[in-house]
């Protein structure tokens, strides 16, 4: 195996990190955060401390990942999805009721989407660019739109 690679203009304070991961340029990584091996994490993305990602996962430019967020393994993140953790979000509030969000293994996120918190996309679901989804995915399900609806299964 071979080791990970750390940009030098990343700020990297978690220690759990797979072999063969890349981490690239003004990424902030939490103490904490969990990384399996050969992950791809492009630029510009923070992770959180409470943050677990399998192996082989992919996570483009723009993308930051909140406490409680679950990546299976071969998950597929695309530019600038948004992520939430918290369903009633108010400044300065700490004790917010954080909630889990898993995304399963083989599934994908389009560029731009949005995952309201507490959600399960199931294992190779398909979310499409822009989507906004307010519900779980079904596994093999591809959902578009706002709100994010099914318009093809894959069992």
């Amino acid at each position: 195996m071979t080791e990970s690679f750390i940009h030098p203009l990343s700020d990297v304070l978690a220690s759990e990190i797979g072999a063969g991961t890349r981490v690239w340029q003004f990424v902030v990584i939490l103490p904490g955060a969990k990384i399996g091996q050969d992950c791809n994490i492009c630029s510009h993305c923070l992770i959180e401390g409470d943050v677990q990602i399998g192996h082989r996962v992919t996570v483009k430019s723009g993308v930051q990942l909140w406490d409680g967020l679950r990546l299976g393994d071969d998950v597929f993140v695309g530019p600038n999805v948004t992520f939430t953790n918290d369903l009633h979000p108010r400044s300065g509030n700490k004790q917010f009721d954080k909630l889990y969000t898993t995304i399963e293994s083989g599934a994908s996120v389009g560029g731009g989407a949005t995952i309201l918190p507490g959600i399960r996309i199931g294992q190779n679901a398909m979310v499409g660019a822009g989507a906004v989804v307010t519900r779980d995915v079904p596994a093999g399900a591809t959902v578009v739109g706002n709100p994010a609806r099914v318009v093809s299964t894959n069992p």
